[in-house]
C-alpha cells in the first residue's frame, strides 16, 4: 500500500525514513505543487504524535522542536560525509529542512498569534449619569463628561478599564481575572469592591476612594510608586498633578460617590470647584466676571434642583448675581 506524503514527510522529520522514502521526502518538501498540502501535513505534525496523541505545544516551545529539526539534519550530514549520493541527499535534506523550519514558521504565525482584546467605549455625555452592567457583572456609573474603555478579555487575560473622567465600580469578585483600572498616572488593581475614581484630564487632581473591600494602587509607565498603596474602605488617595505627591486620608465616602444618585454634597467647596461640578452635571458653560468670587466656599446638599434653583441658592447665601444666557451662566459680584 502506498504510503501518503503526511506519512512520508513524518517518517523524514523523525528521521526513519529510507532511501526510496527520502527520496520521496525531498521531492514532496522542493515541489511547489504540494505547498498547500504540506503545510496541512506540517500542522498536523505539531498535534500529533506517530503512536500516540500529544498536548498541543506552547508557542515557546516551537524554538526547542526547531532546534531539534536543525540537530537531526546536521547529524545526518556527519554521518554521510562519505557518499556522493549521500552527501546530494544530504544537500538537498538541508534545503528540504529549510523549507521545513520555514514552513512550520508561517504555521506557526497563522495559527498561534496572540489575539489582541477587544475593547468597548462607553460615554457619559455632559449633563448626564449613565448606569451600566458589564459583561462580567460589574456595575459601574459614569458621571458626566466621563469615558471608560473596557475589555473582560485584557492583557494577560485580566478585565481592564481605561478611565478619563469620574466612575464608581461595584466589581464582581473574580480571582483568576484581576480587575484594573488605568488612569493616566496609577492604576487601581482590585479582587471584588466598591469604589470611585475621578480622573478628569483637566483636573489638577486624581483621587481614588473606597467604600468596601480593599484596593491596590500601583505604578503605571507615566508614574512610578515607591511602595504600591493598599486602600482600607474609608480612605481616599489623592494624587496631585502639579507637585507630583501622593497622599492618603479618612473621608466621609458619601460625600464622594453621592452623584451616581443624582446628589451633590458640597463640604466646604470652593465656589471655583462647585462651578466646575455644575458645568459638568448640567452640561453648561459658566463665566466668572470677578474672579475674587472663585475664593468664596459653599457648603450644601444638592439633588434634583435645576440649574436655575442652584444659581438663585448662591446668589442669596453668597451675595453673588448670575444671569442666564443660552446655555451659558454669567456671574457677577453683587457688591
Amino acid at each position: 500500500m502506498e504510503k501518503s506524503n503526511s506519512d512520508i514527510v513524518i517518517k523524514y522529520i523523525l528521521g526513519t525514513s529510507d532511501k526510496e522514502e527520502l527520496e520521496k521526502a525531498i521531492s514532496v518538501l522542493e515541489d511547489s505543487y504540494y505547498n498547500l498540502e504540506l503545510r496541512s501535513i506540517l500542522f498536523d505534525i505539531w498535534h500529533r504524535n506517530i503512536t500516540h496523541e500529544i498536548e498541543e505545544p506552547e508557542p515557546d516551545e516551537f524554538p526547542g522542536i526547531l532546534n531539534e529539526i536543525h540537530h537531526k539534519i546536521n547529524l545526518e550530514g556527519k554521518t554521510q560525509k562519505k557518499s556522493k549520493v549521500k552527501r546530494l541527499f544530504i544537500n538537498v535534506s538541508r534545503i528540504a529542512a529549510i523549507l521545513v523550519i520555514g514552513a512550520l514558521i508561517g504555521i506557526i504565525a497563522q495559527n498561534y498569534k496572540k489575539a489582541e482584546p477587544v475593547y468597548y467605549t462607553s460615554i457619559a455625555p455632559k449633563g448626564s449619569v449613565s448606569q451600566m452592567v458589564l459583561p462580567d457583572n460589574t456595575m459601574v456609573y459614569l458621571n458626566s463628561g466621563s469615558e471608560i474603555k473596557y475589555s473582560i478579555e485584557g492583557v494577560n487575560k485580566q478585565r481592564e478599564i481605561f478611565l478619563k473622567g469620574e466612575a464608581w465600580f461595584q466589581v464582581e469578585e473574580n480571582k483568576q481575572k484581576p480587575f484594573v483600572v488605568h488612569t493616566s498616572i496609577y492604576d487601581v488593581n482590585v479582587l471584588g469592591t466598591e469604589f470611585n475614581v475621578k480622573a478628569y484630564p483637566e483636573d489638577d487632581q486624581i483621587t481614588t476612594t473606597l467604600e468596601k473591600g480593599s484596593i491596590r494602587i500601583t505604578s503605571t509607565d507615566n508614574f512610578k510608586i515607591l511602595n504600591n498603596q493598599v486602600l482600607k474602605p474609608g480612605e481616599q488617595l489623592v494624587y496631585n498633578k502639579q507637585n507630583n505627591v501622593i497622599r492618603l486620608r479618612e473621608v466621609n465616602t458619601k460625600q464622594f460617590t453621592a452623584w451616581k444618585e443624582n446628589k451633590l454634597i458640597f463640604i466646604n467647596l470652593s465656589l471655583n470647584e462647585l462651578f466646575v461640578l455644575l458645568e459638568r452635571k448640567y452640561g453648561v458653560d459658566i463665566e466668572v466676571k470677578d474672579k475674587s468670587i472663585l475664593d468664596l466656599h459653599y457648603d450644601g446638599t444638592l439633588k434634583d434642583e435645576t440649574i436655575e434653583e442652584i444659581m438663585e441658592i448662591l446668589q442669596e447665601s453668597l451675595l453673588v448675581h448670575f444671569k442666564i444666557e443660552n446655555q451659558k451662566i454669567i456671574i457677577t459680584n453683587s457688591n
